[in-house]
Protein backbone atom coordinates (compact mmCIF):
# COMPACT_ATOMS: atom_id res chain seq x y z
CA UNK A 1 0.00 0.00 0.00
CA UNK A 2 2.83 2.36 0.86
CA UNK A 3 4.45 1.68 -2.53
CA UNK A 4 1.17 2.39 -4.31
CA UNK A 5 0.78 5.69 -2.43
CA UNK A 6 4.36 6.61 -3.28
CA UNK A 7 3.78 5.92 -6.99
CA UNK A 8 0.58 7.98 -6.98
CA UNK A 9 2.36 10.92 -5.35
CA UNK A 10 5.28 10.62 -7.75
CA UNK A 11 2.95 10.51 -10.76
CA UNK A 12 1.04 13.56 -9.50
CA UNK A 13 4.27 15.47 -8.94
CA UNK A 14 5.42 14.70 -12.46
CA UNK A 15 2.14 15.99 -13.89
CA UNK A 16 2.40 19.23 -11.88
CA UNK A 17 6.06 19.71 -12.78
CA UNK A 18 5.37 19.13 -16.46
CA UNK A 19 2.43 21.53 -16.45
CA UNK A 20 4.60 24.24 -14.88
CA UNK A 21 6.98 24.08 -17.82
CA UNK A 22 4.43 25.40 -20.31
CA UNK A 23 5.64 28.66 -21.88
CA UNK A 24 3.16 31.46 -22.38
CA UNK A 25 4.12 33.97 -25.05
CA UNK A 26 3.00 37.50 -24.25
CA UNK A 27 2.55 39.75 -27.26
CA UNK A 28 3.69 43.18 -26.10
CA UNK A 29 3.23 46.05 -28.50
CA UNK A 30 6.44 48.03 -28.94
CA UNK A 31 6.25 51.81 -29.12
CA UNK A 32 8.40 53.96 -31.35
CA UNK A 33 11.94 54.62 -30.18
CA UNK A 34 12.10 58.18 -28.86
CA UNK A 35 14.66 60.59 -27.53
CA UNK A 36 14.70 60.70 -23.71
CA UNK A 37 15.84 64.01 -22.19
CA UNK A 38 17.15 64.25 -18.62
CA UNK A 39 17.85 67.98 -18.37
CA UNK A 40 17.70 69.15 -14.76
CA UNK A 41 19.68 72.35 -14.32
CA UNK A 42 19.59 72.57 -10.52
CA UNK A 43 21.34 75.59 -8.98
CA UNK A 44 22.18 75.06 -5.33
CA UNK A 45 21.61 78.27 -3.41
CA UNK A 46 24.89 79.89 -2.40
CA UNK A 47 26.95 78.29 -5.18
CA UNK A 48 27.93 79.51 -8.65
CA UNK A 49 25.79 76.90 -10.40
CA UNK A 50 28.07 77.00 -13.44
CA UNK A 51 28.61 73.22 -13.73
CA UNK A 52 25.57 71.54 -15.29
CA UNK A 53 24.96 68.23 -17.11
CA UNK A 54 22.25 67.09 -19.52
CA UNK A 55 21.79 63.38 -20.27
CA UNK A 56 20.33 62.00 -23.50
CA UNK A 57 19.34 58.45 -24.35
CA UNK A 58 16.74 56.60 -26.38
CA UNK A 59 13.73 54.66 -25.15
CA UNK A 60 13.74 50.85 -25.27
CA UNK A 61 11.11 48.10 -25.58
CA UNK A 62 9.57 46.96 -22.28
CA UNK A 63 11.39 43.61 -22.01
CA UNK A 64 14.72 44.76 -23.48
CA UNK A 65 17.63 45.28 -21.10
CA UNK A 66 21.38 45.57 -21.24
CA UNK A 67 21.56 47.55 -24.48
CA UNK A 68 23.44 50.83 -24.73
CA UNK A 69 20.89 53.60 -25.29
CA UNK A 70 23.21 56.58 -24.79
CA UNK A 71 22.85 59.31 -27.40
CA UNK A 72 26.04 60.82 -28.77
CA UNK A 73 26.67 63.30 -31.54
CA UNK A 74 23.83 65.65 -30.64
CA UNK A 75 24.21 69.42 -30.46
CA UNK A 76 22.96 70.72 -27.10
CA UNK A 77 22.65 74.39 -26.13
CA UNK A 78 20.80 76.39 -23.49
CA UNK A 79 20.04 80.07 -24.11
CA UNK A 80 19.18 82.75 -21.55
CA UNK A 81 16.35 84.48 -23.41
CA UNK A 82 16.63 87.58 -21.20
CA UNK A 83 20.28 88.25 -22.09
CA UNK A 84 20.74 86.27 -25.30
CA UNK A 85 23.68 84.35 -23.79
CA UNK A 86 24.12 80.87 -25.25
CA UNK A 87 25.71 78.02 -23.32
CA UNK A 88 27.07 75.07 -25.30
CA UNK A 89 27.05 71.63 -23.67
CA UNK A 90 30.04 69.50 -24.68
CA UNK A 91 29.43 65.91 -25.80
CA UNK A 92 31.16 63.55 -23.34
CA UNK A 93 30.59 60.60 -25.75
CA UNK A 94 28.67 58.62 -23.14
CA UNK A 95 25.22 60.23 -23.34
CA UNK A 96 26.20 63.15 -21.07
CA UNK A 97 26.59 66.74 -22.23
CA UNK A 98 28.35 69.14 -19.87
CA UNK A 99 29.12 72.82 -19.43
CA UNK A 100 31.25 74.68 -16.89
CA UNK A 101 29.98 78.11 -17.94
CA UNK A 102 26.27 78.18 -17.10
CA UNK A 103 25.06 81.43 -15.49
CA UNK A 104 21.82 81.17 -13.47
CA UNK A 105 19.77 84.34 -12.90
CA UNK A 106 16.55 84.40 -10.91
CA UNK A 107 13.50 85.35 -12.93
CA UNK A 108 15.14 84.58 -16.28
CA UNK A 109 13.72 82.26 -18.92
CA UNK A 110 15.95 79.58 -20.42
CA UNK A 111 15.49 77.67 -23.66
CA UNK A 112 16.95 74.24 -24.37
CA UNK A 113 17.74 73.26 -27.96
CA UNK A 114 18.80 69.76 -29.02
CA UNK A 115 19.71 68.92 -32.61
CA UNK A 116 19.58 65.13 -33.05
CA UNK A 117 19.16 62.98 -36.15
CA UNK A 118 18.35 66.04 -38.25
CA UNK A 119 15.53 67.14 -35.94
CA UNK A 120 15.33 70.06 -33.53
CA UNK A 121 13.88 69.67 -30.02
CA UNK A 122 13.20 72.73 -27.83
CA UNK A 123 11.86 73.46 -24.34
CA UNK A 124 11.54 76.54 -22.11
CA UNK A 125 11.62 77.01 -18.32
CA UNK A 126 11.72 79.88 -15.83
CA UNK A 127 14.15 80.03 -12.90
CA UNK A 128 12.38 80.90 -9.64
CA UNK A 129 13.91 81.64 -6.23
CA UNK A 130 13.66 79.09 -3.44
CA UNK A 131 12.96 80.02 0.19
CA UNK A 132 15.34 78.98 2.95
CA UNK A 133 14.61 75.62 4.53
CA UNK A 134 14.79 75.69 8.32
CA UNK A 135 15.20 72.34 10.05
CA UNK A 136 13.46 72.61 13.42
CA UNK A 137 14.33 69.14 14.71
CA UNK A 138 12.47 65.90 15.22
CA UNK A 139 9.26 64.77 16.89
CA UNK A 140 6.61 62.07 16.91
CA UNK A 141 3.64 64.43 16.93
CA UNK A 142 2.77 65.43 13.36
CA UNK A 143 2.87 62.14 11.49
CA UNK A 144 0.33 59.39 10.94
CA UNK A 145 1.91 57.16 13.61
CA UNK A 146 2.74 58.64 17.01
CA UNK A 147 5.44 55.99 17.47
CA UNK A 148 7.40 57.01 14.35
CA UNK A 149 10.07 59.69 14.21
CA UNK A 150 9.74 62.55 11.74
CA UNK A 151 11.94 65.49 10.79
CA UNK A 152 10.24 68.89 11.16
CA UNK A 153 10.85 71.90 8.90
CA UNK A 154 9.62 75.45 8.34
CA UNK A 155 9.44 77.37 5.06
CA UNK A 156 8.56 81.05 4.59
CA UNK A 157 6.55 81.28 1.39
CA UNK A 158 7.08 84.65 -0.37
CA UNK A 159 4.15 87.06 -0.86
CA UNK A 160 4.00 86.47 -4.62
CA UNK A 161 1.35 83.95 -5.65
CA UNK A 162 1.92 80.90 -7.81
CA UNK A 163 4.97 79.36 -6.14
CA UNK A 164 5.50 75.61 -6.50
CA UNK A 165 7.88 73.35 -4.59
CA UNK A 166 9.37 69.88 -4.70
CA UNK A 167 11.06 67.79 -1.97
CA UNK A 168 13.44 64.88 -2.44
CA UNK A 169 14.13 62.92 0.75
CA UNK A 170 16.78 60.22 0.82
CA UNK A 171 17.34 58.00 3.85
CA UNK A 172 20.99 56.98 3.87
CA UNK A 173 21.35 53.29 3.16
CA UNK A 174 18.24 53.09 0.97
CA UNK A 175 18.36 52.72 -2.78
CA UNK A 176 15.56 55.08 -3.79
CA UNK A 177 14.50 58.53 -2.54
CA UNK A 178 11.02 59.72 -1.58
CA UNK A 179 9.30 62.61 -3.38
CA UNK A 180 6.77 65.16 -2.16
CA UNK A 181 5.41 68.34 -3.80
CA UNK A 182 3.09 71.23 -3.02
CA UNK A 183 2.14 74.75 -4.10
CA UNK A 184 1.18 77.92 -2.23
CA UNK A 185 -2.49 77.98 -3.26
CA UNK A 186 -3.66 77.84 0.37
CA UNK A 187 -0.51 79.04 2.17
CA UNK A 188 0.60 82.01 0.08
CA UNK A 189 2.84 84.38 2.03
CA UNK A 190 2.69 82.29 5.22
CA UNK A 191 5.10 80.13 7.17
CA UNK A 192 4.65 76.52 6.08
CA UNK A 193 5.18 73.76 8.65
CA UNK A 194 6.34 70.57 6.94
CA UNK A 195 7.34 67.16 8.25
CA UNK A 196 8.58 63.92 6.76
CA UNK A 197 8.29 60.43 8.20
CA UNK A 198 8.64 56.90 6.89
CA UNK A 199 5.98 54.53 8.14
CA UNK A 200 5.45 50.79 8.00
CA UNK A 201 5.35 49.20 4.55
CA UNK A 202 1.79 47.87 4.24
CA UNK A 203 2.77 45.30 1.59
CA UNK A 204 5.79 43.72 3.31
CA UNK A 205 4.99 44.74 6.91
CA UNK A 206 8.64 45.73 7.14
CA UNK A 207 9.32 48.55 9.57
CA UNK A 208 10.88 51.41 7.64
CA UNK A 209 10.49 54.19 10.21
CA UNK A 210 13.42 56.42 11.15
CA UNK A 211 15.48 55.28 14.12
CA UNK A 212 18.00 57.20 16.26
CA UNK A 213 21.25 57.29 14.31
CA UNK A 214 19.55 57.44 10.89
CA UNK A 215 20.39 60.30 8.54
CA UNK A 216 18.06 61.81 5.97
CA UNK A 217 19.31 64.00 3.11
CA UNK A 218 16.85 66.70 2.00
CA UNK A 219 16.76 68.58 -1.31
CA UNK A 220 14.17 71.36 -1.58
CA UNK A 221 13.45 72.88 -5.01
CA UNK A 222 11.49 75.86 -6.31
CA UNK A 223 9.86 74.70 -9.55
CA UNK A 224 7.52 76.01 -12.23
CA UNK A 225 3.76 75.27 -12.06
CA UNK A 226 4.12 73.31 -15.31
CA UNK A 227 6.78 71.06 -13.85
CA UNK A 228 4.62 70.59 -10.74
CA UNK A 229 1.79 69.23 -12.90
CA UNK A 230 4.24 66.89 -14.63
CA UNK A 231 5.58 65.69 -11.26
CA UNK A 232 2.14 65.01 -9.85
CA UNK A 233 1.36 62.66 -12.72
CA UNK A 234 4.69 60.86 -12.32
CA UNK A 235 4.42 60.51 -8.54
CA UNK A 236 0.85 59.21 -8.84
CA UNK A 237 1.94 56.57 -11.34
CA UNK A 238 5.03 55.58 -9.33
CA UNK A 239 2.66 54.76 -6.46
CA UNK A 240 1.23 51.87 -8.45
CA UNK A 241 -2.18 51.00 -9.78
CA UNK A 242 -4.79 50.08 -7.20
CA UNK A 243 -8.52 49.56 -7.41
CA UNK A 244 -9.30 53.27 -7.55
CA UNK A 245 -6.07 54.57 -9.11
CA UNK A 246 -5.91 55.94 -12.61
CA UNK A 247 -4.48 53.78 -15.37
CA UNK A 248 -0.85 54.68 -16.20
CA UNK A 249 -0.57 56.70 -19.38
CA UNK A 250 2.24 57.98 -21.54
CA UNK A 251 3.58 61.10 -19.82
CA UNK A 252 4.79 63.87 -22.12
CA UNK A 253 7.26 66.45 -20.91
CA UNK A 254 7.90 69.96 -22.24
CA UNK A 255 10.35 69.01 -25.02
CA UNK A 256 8.78 69.79 -28.40
CA UNK A 257 10.03 68.46 -31.73
CA UNK A 258 10.01 71.54 -33.94
CA UNK A 259 10.85 69.50 -37.05
CA UNK A 260 8.41 66.60 -36.62
CA UNK A 261 5.87 67.18 -33.80
CA UNK A 262 4.71 63.55 -33.92
CA UNK A 263 8.20 62.37 -32.93
CA UNK A 264 8.15 64.07 -29.54
CA UNK A 265 10.69 63.35 -26.81
CA UNK A 266 10.22 61.93 -23.32
CA UNK A 267 11.58 63.66 -20.24
CA UNK A 268 11.61 67.25 -19.05
CA UNK A 269 13.80 70.36 -19.15
CA UNK A 270 13.73 72.05 -15.76
CA UNK A 271 15.69 74.96 -14.29
CA UNK A 272 15.48 75.26 -10.51
CA UNK A 273 17.06 76.86 -7.51
CA UNK A 274 17.40 74.47 -4.60
CA UNK A 275 18.72 74.12 -1.07
CA UNK A 276 20.22 71.08 0.62
CA UNK A 277 20.02 69.95 4.23
CA UNK A 278 20.91 66.88 6.25
CA UNK A 279 19.46 65.69 9.54
CA UNK A 280 20.77 63.08 11.97
CA UNK A 281 18.06 61.58 14.20
CA UNK A 282 18.84 61.42 17.90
Amino acid sequence: MKNIRFLILLFTSLILTTSCEDVIDVDVQNANTRLVVEASLDWEKGTAGNIQTINLRTSTPFFESGSNTSVTGALVTVTDLDTGTEFSFVDENNGSYRTNEFEPFLGHTYELEIVYNGEIFTAKENLNSVPDLNIIGQSREDGFNEDDLEVNMKIQDPPEEGNSYFFKFWKQGELLPYFEEFDDEFVNGNVVDWYFEIGEDEETEKKEAFQPGDTVEINFYSISPEYLSYLRILINQIGGVGLFDSIPVEVKGNCVNETNPENYAYGYFRVTQMVKASYLFE
